[in-house]
């Protein structure tokens, strides 16, 4: 079970990420998990959001350079421990995380979080054969 992220390239300047986020205000599309990561020239910005195919026709028409890619959305205990708990399952899997994020919903006592790794359906395997909720998409867009 995976779910499509969006990650949009941007120019390492002011008024960058406003842009992109007015876009997406202005067609209204609703945001349900983000990450910024930088480097002196550029970002790019990984987003989840309610509607894939309204988000990149709408980039793409704002001329924006994105890419979507599947992502393991994880539910984890918010306990001290749940966050290695995860990352000791992929860690005998022999599975490689290239990057994570968290993200807020609405239950209490649970924490979501993103995570990109080399062979994702390997490691949804081992994450839910070891108890560990997956969540997809549908799911996202009502927390």
């Amino acid at each position: 079970m995976s779910v499509k992220q969006i990650s949009v390239f941007l120019e390492n300047k002011p008024g960058a990420l406003a842009d992109l986020t007015r876009v997406l205000a202005e067609n209204e599309i609703d945001m349900r998990a983000f990450s910024l990561a930088e480097t002196s020239d550029f970002g790019i910005a990984r987003i989840i959001v309610d509607d894939l195919y309204k988000t990149t026709t709408v980039l793409k028409d704002a001329g924006f350079i994105h890419a979507v890619s599947s992502v393991l959305a994880v539910k984890i205990p918010d306990v001290p421990g749940g966050l290695s708990h995860v990352l000791s399952i992929l860690n005998e899997e022999n599975t490689n995380v290239e990057y994570m994020y968290a993200f807020l919903g609405a239950q209490a006592g649970s924490a979501y979080m993103i995570f990109k790794v080399a062979g994702h359906h390997k490691a949804a395997a081992a994450l839910t054969g070891r108890g560990i909720r997956l969540v997809d998409q549908e799911e996202l867009n009502e927390l």
